[in-house]
């Protein structure tokens, strides 16, 4: 089982790339923040995590620690596979989805990719007593409540819904969006971004 990779990138594609290990190349899939880090000749280390099916070996590599358990626990909530969590890991942070779990907040689950309701309270509930550990090495003021930017994306995501927009579209302009936004910040920028400014 493979766990580890470093080598260097040999081709890059939307999704993976080819790493070259002394002259084997392994194709491994990667979150947004890794892909987007990575140029073609660079050399790089990746965790892998080693999916064994049937019909295939897939190899999922991540650069940061935290994205990697957080990866790896996503994996084992029931109905959860490797590329729903690779999903997830690269459209949240780590230290932000424990604050969710934590807080047990269903809306803001209930924004990542491929995940409804039912899923967003599985998640709470098969993962609630393990996600301690992923929290260990962020500090205590990431736990807090930030009620007003929680609020505050609450209400936003809330009125974006009842314009047509999908959870999706949301999350991914919330992502960019400068922190401790208002409510007002977060409905001009995703009409902005989104063009239906007007």
């Amino acid at each position: 089982m493979i766990g580890y990779l470093s080598g260097k990138v040999k081709f890059l594609f939307d999704e993976a790339c080819i790493l070259d290990v002394h002259g084997v190349g392994y194709k491994v899939f990667v979150d947004t923040s890794t892909r987007q880090a990575l140029t073609l000749g660079s050399a790089e280390e990746f965790f892998i995590h080693t999916a064994v099916r049937e019909d295939a070996i897939t190899l999922y590599g991540m650069k940061n620690q935290s994205a990697f358990e957080l990866f790896e626990l996503l994996l084992t909530v029931s109905g959860i596979g490797a590329k729903s969590a690779l999903a997830i890991v690269s459209k949240i942070s780590a230290a932000d989805f424990a604050r969710a779990v934590t807080l047990q907040d269903l809306k803001t689950l209930m924004r990542l990719p491929g995940v409804g309701k039912k899923s967003a309270e599985r998640i709470l509930l098969e993962i609630k007593d393990k996600v301690q550990s992923l929290a260990e090495s962020f500090t205590a003021q990431d736990f807090q409540p930030a009620q007003s930017q929680s609020t505050a994306q609450d209400d936003a995501a809330e009125a974006l819904e009842a314009l047509g927009y999908t959870s999706a579209e949301i999350l991914a302009v919330f992502n960019r969006a400068p922190k401790n936004s208002s409510t007002e910040q977060l409905i001009r920028l995703a009409l902005k971004e989104l063009n239906r400014f007007t």
